[in-house]
């Protein structure tokens, strides 16, 4: 593409196009990518940059690979999609079969939603009807923890932070949801641990009445600020879920898929709905699941009216479908394990000096993430340009410099995210 060209398509852009939390009015500058390959993003301009982001955590498998080009060839060639109402097709059918063999044993009931934020949506309304059908109609709200994020949809924002998150200015329109504290963080003291432990089952006891479900992200709270928690934390919620009778619900749009180490946190404690989405189709297409137990299926069957009150247009679509199955078999095929490991060694090594850096409270990895904490706001602009300098495309926020790369990523390339990180924090 001419710099002509590109110049004229981005100022379309920002006339025109609205981008993810940014202002129509006085919209940031954004990049225009005019190829992608491997770990690579390729830039107007003519710069090839490593992509720390896959593309928000999507695109684990890289840009372009054969295989998932070939699934998507192959589906557009028989037909790219059908409605899911009353009919059927063999790319939904596979899907579903892959996600009840990896996902842990008792999830066995699938519902193919368009997004994340959609598949959140239909666990609580799965959670809502789940009550209603057990002869509690009165439990109509949900419990959480601060600091999560379940996207930016109506119900899925009553469920994030409703102060520290993204959503505060809809506080006192939104439905009035129950939430205890953070989990502490990561290897924290037992005490600590303990202490919280205490006050989530006190606050889940007070409300257990009102309590239709219990939803959070498992292990690792992703936009909230990449914050890591203790897996004990998990069976408290299972236990909680337990004793109070309620629908525990992991959102694994962002762990699923062996971002943390795990195929699914889920293998540690297993929940009544599972969400999973984002790296689903290895980033190529938008799909989610919602994946339950037949105990949910059945109480679900037994509210008014018999049925989970939602049906997507796009609901199944059989290209994401193909491409979906194609992606879970290209993970499981590979040594993504060993993978995610690489990339958290050489992200926790290479970031591990930053922890003396100035301005930088905490350097912290978890799986195939790695994460720089500020003890101030990012000045996004300057970082994300010395980010680019680096030759590394990252997308601070908040005060977080973080990277979720691709895990075919090189070393040499993970050489040069390290350093593109090191560069966004001192611009910072």
């Amino acid at each position: 593409m001419s710099l002509t060209a590109a110049a004229e398509v981005l100022a379309f852009d920002r006339e025109h196009l609205w981008h993810p939390y940014t202002s129509m009015t006085e919209p940031a500058p954004v990049r225009l990518v005019t190829g992608a390959e491997g770990a690579r993003l390729r830039l107007a301009d003519g710069r090839e940059v490593v992509d720390g982001m896959a593309s928000w955590w999507s695109a684990i498998h890289g840009y372009r690979h054969p295989a998932l080009d070939r699934a998507v060839t192959e589906q557009a060639g028989r037909f790219s999609h059908v409605m899911f109402g009353g009919l059927t097709h063999e790319p939904a059918v596979e899907l579903g079969r892959r996600l009840v063999e990896v996902t842990p044993a008792g999830l066995e009931k699938v519902f193919l939603a368009d997004s994340g934020s959609v598949a959140v949506e239909v666990a609580l309304k799965m959670a809502l009807q789940y009550q209603r059908g057990v002869g509690r109609p009165g439990r109509t709200r949900m419990l959480t923890v601060l600091g999560g994020y379940h996207g930016d949809t109506f119900d899925c924002m009553s469920v994030t932070d409703p102060v520290g998150g993204m959503h505060a200015m809809w506080r006192g329109l939104l439905p009035q949801q129950v939430f205890g504290e953070r989990p502490p963080s990561y290897g924290a003291p037992a005490d600590e641990v303990a202490r919280w432990e205490a006050g989530f089952r006190a606050l889940a006891a007070e409300h257990a009445g009102e309590l239709a479900g219990l939803v959070v992200e498992p292990l690792l709270q992703g936009a909230g600020g990449m914050h890591p928690y203790p897996e004990r934390c998990l069976r408290v919620f299972r236990e909680v879920a337990d004793e109070h009778g309620l629908v525990l619900v992991f959102d694994e749009i962002a762990t699923g898929f062996g971002r943390t180490g795990h195929l699914f946190v889920s293998e540690v404690v297993t929940p009544d709905i599972l969400c999973v989405g984002k790296a689903l189709t290895g980033g190529y297409l938008t799909l989610a699941a919602v994946v339950t137990t037949a105990a949910v299926a059945h109480g679900i069957s037994g509210s008014e009216a018999g049925v989970v009150m939602h049906g997507p247009t796009f609901m199944g679509n059989a290209l994401a479908c193909a491409v979906a199955s194609a992606s879970i078999d290209l993970l499981l095929a590979g040594d993504w394990r060993a993978d995610v490991r690489r990339i958290g060694d050489r992200l926790a090594d290479g970031l591990a000096p930053l922890r003396e850096a100035p301005g930088v409270a905490d350097v912290r990895t978890l799986g195939a993430v790695g994460v720089v904490q500020l003890d101030h706001p990012v000045d996004v602009a300057a970082a994300t340009e010395a980010a680019l300098a680096a030759g590394v495309w990252l997308r601070p926020f908040r005060d977080l410099v973080y990277a979720m790369p691709p895990y075919v990523t090189s070393d040499e390339d993970l050489g040069r995210l390290v350093a593109g990180i090191a560069a966004a924090v001192a611009a910072g």
